[in-house]
């Protein structure tokens, strides 16, 4: 009984709880405790009122935007990379989550082919590092749909006297909020796929990481069940190390032929344990 609860609902209650931790429900205001000195791994931004952590894209943008080297921050990204790759965006971003509960309300959807999620690549180098260089300001954070939802449209509905404030720009922030939100009842976590920088950086460690997906070839029968379930809609039995693979374990739980496992260690040590 443990074991069914634990595959079907272990990963669903770690997001909850993450998303819980992430964020303060009582305090009205913009958190400043001490907290917000620290990053949260997943997409939390820093002008939420309900965030206890910084945002690390946020903070990725400032360094470059006073043209300093981000250290800590590539560290800190690297320190998780290196060790889980993309995981983080699979357990503990909220708003990756968030995306995954919307997918469910039955609707049409559509397949976009993952050809197209080398745009989240262009996003980080003009948004979050060309620009911010340029302009002294974090573009990416200006746009973002996680920021506009948790911090733009959360503070409106808390304090009224910001809504005589509001200009041009934010409604374009909110056009692409509504967009981003409409899209993700439609596709397989587009945000994640297509437009998330922070995802971007994580997925370049997917190939470096030591946490990652062994595929058993002389089980696999290529029946494509992971891919029907893959939150990322990504081949994984042709493609473990894919950059997009958010290491969620779907494709574990339900690969009819148990072709499919976690495994922490090197490339070679994987393919060592398999044969």
């Amino acid at each position: 009984m443990f074991g069914w609860f634990y595959q079907r609902y272990f990963r669903l209650l770690a997001q909850i709880g993450a998303f819980f931790a992430a964020n303060n429900y009582f305090h009205r205001g913009i958190y400043q405790g001490s907290l917000k000195n620290l990053c949260y791994p997943g997409l939390n931004c820093y002008a939420c009122p309900l965030a206890r952590f910084s945002c690390p894209m946020g903070s990725f943008q400032h360094f470059i935007a006073v043209r300093e080297f981000p250290y800590f921050i590539l560290g800190f990204l690297g320190i998780i990379g290196v060790s889980l790759g993309r995981f983080v965006c699979g357990w503990l971003c909220p708003f990756g989550f968030f995306q995954e509960i919307l997918y469910k309300l039955k609707t049409f959807k559509i397949r976009i082919s993952e050809s197209h999620t080398y745009t989240k690549y262009i996003i980080l180098f003009v948004l979050a590092i060309l620009l911010p260089f340029i302009t002294h300001d974090s573009w990416f954070c200006r746009l973002c749909p996680a920021g506009g939802l948790e911090a733009g449209v959360t503070q409106l509905s808390l304090d009224a006297s910001l809504r005589g404030l509001v200009g041009g720009f934010f409604y374009l922030k909110y056009a692409i909020v509504v967009f981003a939100i409409t899209s993700f009842v439609f596709i397989k976590r587009p945000f994640c796929r297509f437009g998330c920088p922070l995802g971007a950086i994580f997925g370049l460690f997917n190939k470096l990481t030591f946490f990652r997906i062994r595929v058993d070839m002389d089980k696999c029968t290529e029946c494509r069940v992971c891919q029907m379930v893959c939150p990322m809609d990504i081949e994984i039995f042709k493609n473990p190390d894919s950059l997009d693979c958010i290491r969620c374990g779907r494709c574990i739980k339900d690969c009819p032929q148990d072709a499919l496992s976690f495994f922490y260690g090197s490339e070679k040590e994987v393919a060592a344990s398999i044969h």
